[in-house]
């Protein structure tokens, strides 16, 4: 059983529907950094997806670059999480005014 090209493409509209929700919505750093995740993820699997529509590999080695990029924002964002939590004593994203310490 194989799934139809537009099956792909909702779960990835609905996986960048939750993230775009959950980076609305959350207060905490950490939540908010797994919702842009989720966001990413879904632009992998539509890159995929269009790949294997196309029947080349062009869409996985695209999808494996924004992996490796994913991966360098999150060294990044957690980085971020961890000096506020050093300074601020808080992750919450909405009492945080400042980073200077």
């Amino acid at each position: 059983m194989t799934v139809p090209f537009e099956g792909w493409l909702l779960l990835s509209a609905a996986l960048f529907g939750i993230g775009l929700v959950g980076v609305f919505t959350r207060k905490n750093a950490i939540a908010m950094l797994v919702s842009v995740e989720l966001m990413a993820n879904a632009v992998n699997l539509n890159l995929v997806a269009f790949g294997f529509f196309r029947g080349d590999y062009t869409g996985q080695v695209m999808a494996l670059f924004g992996v490796a990029l994913t991966v360098a924002e999150v060294v990044v964002g957690l980085a971020i999480v961890i000096l506020l939590h050093r300074t601020q004593k808080t992750i919450d994203v909405d009492r945080v005014t400042e980073l200077s310490g």
